[in-house]
């Protein structure tokens, strides 16, 4: 089992291998390596017996290239990658990314767009029956009907566009044995209609006895309030002990059916699927055009958790991900960051010791591992749940174990912190020392706004709770004699993000004097409760309209707003100023986002020329002034 998964046909003959179980088509790199899905995937297959190749970027112009090992005994199976191939090749503006950092040398144009779509039809060309199971993050996220941003309209299910059989959502590794154990026992695919975090299509009735029916894909395609109804209704059933199967109709007698999410994984399953052998590289076939990017930010980190209860609106883990936190043991941990360290590149850091919460380390209240996370309620929003568990020991003797080891220098926290959860934690221990062993010299946090009204539509915790960690955070570093500054995260144009709200946030940012070097506009996603406000106008969670920002010139005067101290935004900053009514932003005192063009002098003769006392005599007086002011200084 040692050694890269056969990535050609030559290496398939090298290694004796007559026939697959599975030929594994994906849209990045082949790079062995947890931090990507094909990798643990792959690896868990081959681990129960079963034979995968990897056909990494076939050329989505030639129907050969998905033929080069002959037909799969089991099936094929299809991600489009780590990341949406939408997201990968388009920036929020719509414009074609330069590079993809899961590409060899981070060459772009070595996948299609929707390339989960793009990579089956491909193979349904050449192999008409084959059983087909898509997966990862498109997948997974596109799974039922969605609003798709690049395209401005409502798109089917991509289990229809793509001719898939069977999508395994969520992180899949329960779902894809129980996939691979049945078809190994003769089961039609078509039959597979009862494994826990998949969706099927059906023209059978009698499969929608005990499903929720959503509203059709017409409905919902022509409906926006239809839709966000729709996607509610899906939102409420993420939970894998209490979500309901859910069932969409399509105009051709098919129903799209989702079953509910797989069970969390035990912490000695985790433990399992991070000790799997991987060689936690890129093939070295791509050392030639330089390696895959994407690899430098994992190399030297620690996966410690999966899943997320910080239920932001505009992120997709709940659908995902889930919101039950599942975690690693201390020693799984520790022993990979021994192979850390004797890796001839390892320096003495690690990157990172996180997940998508760094310090989310077992499930929000005990109750969930038993019943599941509430349907309606949010943990942390608007104000943390009474049943909260907030609790930072565990992290805390994790690093600490970490800190120790020889040959680390030092252990970064680079994923998430969330600092409301943080302040909540009446031990200080782990702020100091995360103050005191974990941060150089700045740490990143992601308030997103300071507008209450925007944070509300965000699913974020108020302003109030970001200035009390500002405050503690100042605290402590000062108490241990460090100069550290926070570097927060800030969004523009997210629903609910007037010029008003701009406004606000630029004045929170002249107050503590910051003003960030790189801006990130709302980014609508599939699957997030933000994109359905984006889509609908209408916040799903209460049916009530949500201002949206479409306009591009709109979203750039408010992103303009949040680097308003940029002289190339100078006039998108004022406009917005004018349109929002604060023109007393523009001038000369201490609290003005803007200074008039032309200098003070300018400006005064403008209100002299246009003023009824802009006499001569008046105009002489104020220069005289000035010619003092200017003799003295």
């Amino acid at each position: 089992m040692a050694g890269f998964l056969p990535i050609c046909r030559e290496d398939m003959e090298r290694q004796g291998i007559r026939r697959f179980d599975f030929v594994y088509v994906i849209g990045d790199a082949y790079v062995d390596h947890p931090s990507f899905g094909h990798a643990i995937i792959s690896r868990l297959l081959q681990a129960h017996g079963y034979q995968v190749g990897i056909l990494s970027q076939p050329d989505w112009k030639d129907p050969e290239s998905i033929a080069v090992y002959g037909e799969p005994r089991l099936g094929f199976l299809v991600t489009g990658g780590n990341m949406d191939s939408m997201v990968n090749h388009y920036s929020v503006s719509k414009r074609r990314r330069e590079t993809d950092a899961f590409t060899p040398g981070g060459v772009m144009g070595k996948r299609p767009d929707y390339a989960t779509i793009v990579y089956c039809n491909l193979i349904r060309r050449t192999y008409k029956q084959t059983p087909i199971i898509i997966g990862g993050i498109e997948a997974s996220l596109r799974r039922l009907g969605h609003y798709d941003y690049w395209s401005d309209k409502v798109r089917r299910s991509i289990l229809l566009d793509s001719g898939a059989d069977l999508i395994s959502y969520g992180m899949g590794e329960r779902s894809i044995l129980e996939i691979a154990d049945a078809l190994a026992a003769g089961i039609d695919v078509k039959d597979l209609t009862y494994i826990a975090g998949t969706v099927f299509k059906t023209k059978d009735s009698e499969m929608l006895k005990d499903a929720v029916c959503l509203p059709s894909f017409e409905e919902i395609r022509t409906d926006k309030a239809a839709y966000a109804r729709s996607f509610y209704t899906q939102y409420c059933n993420t939970d894998p002990f209490q979500g309901k199967r859910l069932a969409e109709t399509y105009p051709n007698g098919v129903t799209v059916v989702q079953n509910p999410p797989a069970k969390p994984l035990s912490q000695i399953e985790m433990d399992d699927i991070y000790a799997l052998p991987y060689m936690r590289a890129y093939h070295p076939s791509y050392e030639a055009a330089g390696g895959v990017p994407a690899i430098a930010e994992v190399k030297f980190s620690l996966v410690s958790s999966r899943g997320c209860f910080g239920g932001c609106n505009f992120c997709a883990l709940t659908f995902h991900q889930g919101r039950i936190v599942q975690t690693r043991s201390h020693d799984s941990i520790i022993e990979e960051a021994k192979q850390l360290i004797k890796d001839k590149d390892f320096k003495g850091y690690i990157h990172d010791v996180g997940g998508p919460t760094a310090n989310f380390r077992q499930p929000s209240c005990q109750k969930q591992l038993k019943n599941g996370v509430c349907a309606n309620k949010q943990c942390l929003f608007p104000s943390p749940c009474k049943n909260l568990t907030v609790d930072h020991s565990d992290y805390l003797s994790l690093l600490r174990k970490l800190r120790e080891l020889d040959g680390v220098k030092k252990v970064f926290i680079r994923s998430g912190i969330r600092y409301d959860y943080l302040i909540y934690d009446k031990d200080q221990r782990f702020l100091q020392e995360l103050c005191e062993y974990h941060v150089s010299g700045q740490l990143k946090v992601a308030p997103e706004h300071i507008s209450n009204a925007t944070l509300e539509k965000m699913g974020k915790p108020s302003v109030e709770v970001y200035r009390k960690f500002v405050r503690a955070y100042e605290h402590m570093n000062r108490k241990l004699n460090k100069k550290q500054y926070l570097v927060p995260y800030l969004m523009s144009s997210h629903p609910g993000s007037t010029l008003k709200e701009a406004v606000e946030l630029a004045e929170f940012l002249r107050d503590i004097g910051y003003m960030p070097q790189q801006v990130q506009d709302f980014y609508p996603t599939p699957s997030t409760i933000s994109t359905c406000m984006y889509y609908t106008g209408l916040d799903p969670r209460t049916m009530e309209p949500v201002y949206v920002a479409r306009n591009p010139h709109e979203k750039a005067m408010q992103r303009a707003l949040i680097q308003y101290g940029n002289p190339k935004n100078y006039a998108l900053v004022r406009e917005a100023l004018v349109k929002a009514g604060r023109m007393d932003l523009i001038g000369f005192d201490k609290k003005c986002l803007l200074r008039p063009r032309g200098g003070k002098q300018a400006a005064d003769k403008k209100t002299a020329g246009n003023g009824k006392s802009g006499n001569k005599k008046e105009i002489k007086k104020k220069k005289t002034i000035r010619n003092v002011h200017k003799k003295h200084s």
